[in-house]
């Protein structure tokens, strides 16, 4: 029986679910979702909680899709995001309309656009912070961002995550 499924999921203010027959969807202040809802799981709402429930052969299952749907919650009110900070002698960014262009020492900019429902903002030149509802695209935007110059070992120079910490390696002794 699994431990996550059998705690109640509190429905904050303003945050509505709506439960079909394949689909939970939550809609809130920063946006809506949707969930599809697993083979073998039922939703129920009552009382502002969301209770899930299923036979022990599905029971994990329930434990991954409330976590889903608490992540939504989540999102849809509080929203979530991640900050990247850039390190290196001439690395900035800038924001210009929907697009991110960045200078990470190519000898060309790179430009990202912002996906539907992800916002970015660059508060200084050297920080670029990443804001959504949707947790898992919050996290995939900022991977593909700092994908595009990873923090090196050497000197640690790249794209990194706020206080993410960066293994150094010791230079070549001749």
């Amino acid at each position: 029986m699994s431990r996550v499924a059998k705690k109640p999921i509190a429905l904050p203010k303003g945050v509505e679910c709506h439960i079909s027959a394949d689909q939970v969807s939550v809609k809130g202040p920063k946006g809506t979702l949707n969930l599809t809802k697993p083979h073998g799981v039922s939703v129920a709402v009552d009382n502002g909680h969301v209770q899930f429930s299923a036979p022990a052969e599905h029971m994990p299952m329930a434990g991954t899709a409330r976590a889903l749907l608490a992540n939504m919650i989540t999102g849809v009110s509080k929203g979530f995001e991640r900050k990247l900070e850039l390190v290196g002698v001439g690395y900035r960014a800038a924001m210009s309309g929907k697009e991110l262009s960045l200078s990470l020492g190519f000898s060309h900019p790179v430009s990202f656009k912002a996906p539907d429902g992800i916002t970015i903002a660059t508060p200084t030149q050297t920080e670029i912070l990443v804001s959504g509802a949707d947790k898992q695209a919050v996290g995939a935007v900022a991977a593909k961002i700092r994908g595009y110059r990873p923090p090196e070992p050497y000197k640690g120079k790249g794209v990194r995550y706020s206080g993410e910490k960066i293994n150094m390696k010791e230079a070549k002794k001749t």
